[in-house]
């Protein structure tokens, strides 16, 4: 095949393509969360454990009933986490410097009173504040991810949690991140809504997407994205495991209650052992399928998991580096249409193949150094 004709396949591959790195399955058999959790074990990988929006309408595919998920409380106040409402978007602080820092108000967060303050607000000054998530509606902001105006105030009276559903459902989600925080679009629109209730003398805060909580997990991924349903979801002590609902949002139920479940099974694999690209690649595809390709932002949540639990610093990729046509290809033949380098631009030199850092950015490395890697089964 030509080149010219190789390079127009490609660029045609970019748009089409989509796969899943991990596969979900009910299980119509009620067991307790426990029960459940070792059936997965047993099984398959894990209890489902679901990482944003596409995976609510992959589970949402499934019979409509209510069935165990691999989320669960460990009720314990003092390892409360702060996340983000949008998927991929971390807090961490320490990382950042005081440019990009939170802008939290003197003394906040507090937590006061006996009742947790496990939501945020902003106010017109630009400050945060942690407050209780459901005892005072207030207006809020929502991100778009396209479009001409990002960010959007809602003249709307809600709980956090009703906000959140608002955002998700007319829009991408609650506004979320150090980065979109700080844009001068969104600074705009604060700046705008303080203006107009200082003339109103209206409600003053906003909800913003960041919140804490007590649950995780069952296979330790770290993901934040939750979709609780803000009509039935009840802080109530003794219900500790999540569970789907008849409408595809999720509540919460005593672990001891028997239901259907959802496993996972995880078709990514991390190897923990030192290979050359090529070396990577052939074991891959004697053991397995393929070294991973990442082709959307979803997959590279997935793998950035997987890459945490490497023996070396970076884990090879399925992408590499050719001359002959001065681009940047997976092993699946396709172009790199979405990327995360940590650095701008992809020039590279022959003989240079790509490896993410434990961090999830990736990096070119050349091909002869040895790292760990990650196929796709």
């Amino acid at each position: 095949m030509q080149w010219s004709l190789f390079v127009l396949i490609l660029m045609g591959q970019c748009s089409f393509f989509t796969c899943h790195l991990y596969e979900y399955h009910f299980i119509p058999e009620k067991k307790t969360w426990e029960e459940a959790q070792s059936y997965c074990r047993e099984n398959y990988t894990d209890l489902a454990t679901v990482s944003d929006m596409r995976g609510v309408e992959r589970l949402t595919n499934s019979p409509q009933t209510d069935a165990w998920i691999g989320l669960r409380s460990i009720n314990e106040r003092d390892i409360k986490e702060w996340h983000w409402s949008l998927p991929g978007e971390k807090y961490n602080p320490t990382e950042c410097n005081p440019e990009c820092a939170p802008e939290w108000a003197p003394n906040e967060p507090d937590n006061g009173g006996d009742d947790p303050e496990n939501c945020v607000v902003i106010n017109p000054f630009q400050k945060w504040y942690d407050d209780h998530c459901s005892k005072t509606p207030k207006k809020f902001i929502c991100y778009n991810e396209t479009g001409p105006q990002r960010y959007i105030v809602i003249d709307e009276l809600k709980n956090w949690l009703q906000a959140q559903s608002y955002c998700r459902e007319n829009h991408t989600d609650l506004v979320s991140g150090i980065t979109q925080i700080h844009s001068t679009e969104f600074k705009n629109q604060v700046k705008k809504f303080k203006e107009r209730v200082k003339e109103s003398n209206d409600q003053h805060n906003l909800w913003i997407g960041l919140f804490r909580e007590i649950w995780s997990w069952s296979d330790g991924k770290n993901f934040s994205f939750r979709h609780w349903d803000p009509d039935s979801f009840k802080d109530n002590a003794s219900k500790t495991c999540a569970m789907t609902t008849s409408n595809g949002k999720w509540s919460s139920d005593t672990c001891t209650e028997e239901k259907p479940f959802y496993c996972y099974d995880d078709i990514v694999i991390l190897i923990k052992e030192s290979k050359t690209w090529d070396e990577a690649l052939t074991y891959c595809r004697t053991n397995h399928h393929d070294l991973v390709s990442i082709t959307d932002r979803h997959q590279q949540r997935w793998v950035q998991e997987r890459a945490k639990m490497a023996d070396t610093e970076f884990v090879w990729l399925g992408m590499r580096y050719t001359c002959t046509l001065d681009l940047w290809f997976w092993v699946i033949e396709r172009l790199v249409c979405y990327h995360n380098w940590a650095q701008p631009g992809m020039d590279a030199q022959c003989g240079m193949a790509a490896v993410m850092k434990k961090d999830g950015e990736w990096y070119k490395k050349a091909d002869n150094e040895k790292f760990n890697f990650i196929c796709a089964k």
